[in-house]
């Protein structure tokens, strides 16, 4: 009882040892560390200025997508069109060749009958009139008019001479010529194809065929591009834009501007320069200026026409969408810039806080410190003054400390007890499992199934090591205290699989066949259903080209050629002219009306896949024979 009042009277004597945490007063909220401000100002500067190069970047690689984009579009938008083209004149080149040939057309001008020529004139108008042509028309060997498809109009061209025209001479020395110029009655442009009518050596007449181009350029009209076709002067023959037509495109020195003058070629055009002008900065780029419109960037492509020395060319309008692409690329890297930002002014407010928060504990330790101190000092202010005391309070500050040291040690225990279990919490799970492992090793050993004990002791040395393992770090942490593929092919199935799809056709033609070494068992790496697609492509077009061949006859022929097999497909037709040899694997050009252009080609990349070759031997009048070699395997 008495060591109780001592205890109580040493407490409201003596100042608590430490001070308590309603002594210590917390940072105010308000604490900043020094020289936040300066670093967000240098933080909205960094921003801006990686915003406006990002703008900047952005906008010019947009650009450049836009302007590659925008041409190989109007690439491909000019293949389309030349191909379009070619396809037109292609179809009216065979009208002059198919009237010389025409038996009607060759006696009345041997004749001179005006009754056959009568009967010529409603031909060529009814021709005229299905093939599209704008005029049909035939010349005697002195060049005048004897039949036109004009010929009940005020512009009939019969009658009139065209002796001094181009097209007639060239035919008339060259057997055929083409020639774009004005006409002399219509005052239209057009493009005049003639061919030459000779018998037993001597001209009979030229019969020649004028087309317009009216339907082409009406056609272009309806996309926004402009388009226009020069000769090989530079002298602008088609165009989408009628004030552009005969204007010339380039450089075009005064004497060759005189000669054109002269020619009468296109009339009294003043041959003006075209309002087309390249761009110096950037290649492929042309400012053009639009009838009305103000002058404007274009891409420039320019395709030859074949069969022709004709240029097609295409302006592609760029401003709308590089500035599309360019807003739309802007528009992204300023989200992703500003999400960066974003990102990085939260972390760097949060460092900022961070900053304040260590700044604020380390002056909360420093006021502890200080008023720990002084505590101290009351504190052995206190002591001398308990010394002159009574025994009573010696025995009671005794008791104290041994208190003081008691409650030490029970934080020591206390500390220790978490460490403990926290490893018995870490070892307890490998301990239980080694528990299972060692009464299941006891039950395999009574069963004599050693492997099995063998394979449960290893995992027990595992947990083992997973237990060590965790003792090791326990005392780590006592110490710091701070498609299927080619193969081989039966030559002979695969032709009687082709022969099967076009058999009856060939039949129905009267088409004789002969087949030559296909059973002899020889055999190519290959696909049997692709490569009967090029055998049934190529019997197609040797079906075609016997329609008019009397006597028509197709053979297949297969024979070794060293390491390889030759597969040959023939026939006694016309044969191929220069103009289709010279394109004959180029897509979209075919001599068909209705056809693509589209057949070799493909058969052409078969065979290549495997690993051959398709080569064409052709003469006029002798016929066409396709040779497909691959290399040989056995059967």
């Amino acid at each position: 009882m008495c060591e109780n009042s001592h205890i109580n009277l040493l407490s409201m004597v003596m100042p608590p040892l430490f001070p308590s945490a309603q002594d210590v007063r917390p940072p105010p909220p308000s604490f900043r560390v020094p020289g936040h401000g300066r670093a967000w100002a240098c933080f909205v500067l960094i921003g801006a200025a990686v915003l406006a190069a990002a703008l900047w970047a952005a906008g010019g690689i947009a650009r450049e997508q836009a302007y590659a984009e925008a041409m190989a579009a109007a690439r491909n938008a000019a293949a389309l069109k030349v191909a379009l083209l070619t396809a037109e004149l292609d179809k009216q080149r065979s009208l002059p060749f198919v009237l010389a040939q025409d038996s009607e057309v060759r006696t009345a001008l041997a004749t001179g009958d005006p009754g056959r020529y009568g009967a010529l004139n409603l031909k060529f108008e009814a021709l005229s009139r299905d093939t599209g042509a704008a005029v049909i028309y035939l010349l005697d060997p002195r060049g005048v008019g004897v039949a036109a498809s004009n010929w009940n109009q005020p512009t009939s061209f019969v009658g009139s001479d065209y002796a001094f025209r181009p097209y007639f001479q060239g035919a008339a020395h060259a057997g055929q010529a083409e020639y774009f110029a004005l006409g002399n009655v219509s005052n239209h442009p057009g493009l005049y194809l003639s061919r030459q009518l000779e018998q037993g050596g001597r001209t009979l007449g030229v019969v020649v065929v004028k087309v317009e181009f009216d339907g082409v350029e009406a056609g272009w009209r309806r996309f926004p591009d402009p388009v226009f076709v020069t000769d090989e002067h530079g002298v602008v023959l088609l165009s989408s834009q009628d004030e552009w037509r005969f204007l010339v495109y380039g450089a075009l020195p005064a004497a060759g501007r005189d000669a054109l003058r002269a020619s009468l070629q296109f009339g009294g055009a003043p041959l003006s320069p075209l309002p087309v002008q390249e761009a110096p900065a950037r290649e492929g780029q042309v400012a053009a200026s639009l009838p009305g419109q103000a002058a404007q960037w274009y891409v420039h492509v320019q395709e030859p026409v074949p069969g022709t020395p004709w240029q097609f060319h295409l302006l592609g309008a760029t401003r709308e969408a590089m500035a599309r692409a360019a807003a739309s690329a802007r528009v992204a890297a300023a989200l992703f810039v500003l999400c960066a930002l974003f990102l990085a002014g939260v972390w760097l407010h949060r460092r900022h806080r961070a900053q304040d928060v260590v700044l604020a504990q380390a002056a909360a330790r420093q006021e502890l410190e200080s008023r720990v101190a002084a505590r101290t000092g009351e504190l052995r202010a206190a002591n001398d003054q308990l010394r002159a005391e009574m025994e009573d309070r010696r025995r009671a500050e005794t008791e104290l400390h041994k208190l003081q040291e008691e409650l030490v040690q029970a934080n020591k225990l206390a500390f220790l007890g978490q460490i403990t279990a926290g490893v018995a919490h870490e070892i307890n799970q490998p301990v239980a499992a080694i528990r299972s492992y060692a009464d299941n090793s006891a039950a395999y050993l009574d069963r004599g199934n050693v492997e099995r004990v063998r394979g449960n002791m290893a995992s027990i040395a595992a947990l083992t090591q997973r237990i060590g393992v965790i003792t090791d770090e326990l005392r780590t942490f006592s110490r710091k205290t701070s498609g299927a593929s080619p193969g081989p092919v039966p030559v002979d199935a695969v032709v009687d699989g082709a022969l099967t799809l076009v058999g009856a056709q060939m039949r129905r033609h009267g088409i004789e066949l002969e087949r030559l070494g296909i059973g002899d068992g020889l055999a190519v790496r290959a696909e049997r259903v692709r490569l009967e697609q090029v055998l049934v492509n190529l019997l197609q077009n040797a079906i075609e080209a016997l329609e008019q061949t009397p006597g028509p006859r197709i053979w297949i022929r297969a024979a070794h050629e060293a390491d390889l097999v030759a597969i040959e497909v023939g026939d006694n037709g016309p044969g191929l002219p220069d103009s289709v040899m010279a394109a004959l694997y180029t897509p979209f050009v075919t001599t068909k009306p209705r056809g693509l252009g589209l057949g070799l080609v493909i058969s052409r990349d078969i065979v290549a896949d495997f690993g051959g070759t398709l080569s064409v031997q052709t003469a006029p009048g002798r016929g066409t024979c396709f040779t497909i070699r691959l290399p040989e395997v056995a059967s």
